[in-house]
């Protein structure tokens, strides 16, 4: 089942179900919501399976699409998942997931302008984000995988000449507005990436990055598991689980993002992003 987050004529915003298409919409404001609300995946499905064409159900021309989950409790990613991508930053495979968090503030819609002004080295890493639909606290890796609601596309914009000030990674990763998310959820019982997931970026048509979930180091059961031994995980919490190779700093010389440019975000199964940055930076 395909689930998203819609402003419905340009005016209200509702959690809806794609069962043919169109919008459906399901009694919550956005995904956030619906994930936290009793028996979300039963109710979702009885609406999408009864759907037809009465008066619930909203065009695609109606509704526009925004960020699925804009009120996580917590935003975490795996820094280094993708061999390739490990490789090409110069580190040896990880025996532990590399984590760092994110704000919600920094979530935005999967067709939104990326405006950025302090950063000249602005990167791209196409990622696909586990999100959690139980809550999961030391859960082993089988609680883990049953806890998953679903899984959606997101790209970790990256301003390097920040996140390389110090050791630590936090301050380049987490600007306001910067990590496109979207455009819909897919449950998991119809998306499996450890099967093996495609995950693609261009920019302005060039494909940059290629990667496939099969070749992850951590799947995302083993990261939801890892992450809920220290921390909690409740429903609509997002993991990202890391970046395949071919991000701009691991170029010779290193290629960013300039304003004006185009990125697209594909993940096989889920759909794609498609960001303008609108900001002050060079290249």
């Amino acid at each position: 089942m395909k689930l998203a987050t819609v402003r419905i004529n340009g005016s209200s915003t509702a959690a809806v179900a794609l069962p043919n298409g169109d919008y459906l919409p399901l009694e919550a404001p956005d995904l956030s919501a619906l994930l936290r609300s009793e028996g979300w995946q039963e109710k979702a499905a009885a609406l999408a399976a009864g759907a037809g064409t009465g008066s619930r159900v909203v065009s695609a021309a109606d509704a526009e699409v925004l960020n699925p989950l804009p009120h996580p409790n917590k935003v975490i990613c795996c820094g280094l998942n993708y061999s390739d991508h490990i490789l090409e930053m110069g580190r040896e495979l990880p025996s532990f997931p590399t984590l760092f968090a994110k704000f919600a503030d920094t979530l935005t819609g999967p067709f939104a302008d990326l405006e950025i002004t302090a950063s000249e080295s602005v990167d791209w890493e196409a990622e696909v984000a586990v999100v959690v639909g139980s809550r999961l606290s030391r859960a082993d890796a089988a609680e883990a995988a049953a806890g998953i609601a679903g899984y959606t596309a997101a790209n970790d914009i990256s301003m390097r000449d920040w996140q390389n000030r110090t050791l630590q990674w936090f301050q380049g990763k987490a600007f306001d507005s910067s990590t496109p998310l979207g455009p819909v959820l897919v449950t998991a019982d119809e998306l499996d990436p450890e099967a093996g997931v495609e995950v693609s970026c261009y920019l302005n048509g060039e494909r940059m990055q290629h990667g496939n979930t099969s070749t992850l180091v951590f799947s995302a059961a083993t990261l939801l598991s890892y992450i809920s031994t220290f921390t909690v995980l409740r429903p609509g919490d997002i993991v990202l689980t890391g970046t395949p190779g071919g991000v701009g700093m691991g170029m010779k010389p290193p290629r960013y993002l300039s304003d004006g440019d185009v990125l697209t975000t594909e993940v096989g199964g889920i759909g794609r992003l498609e960001n303008r940055i609108r900001a002050t930076v060079t290249a």
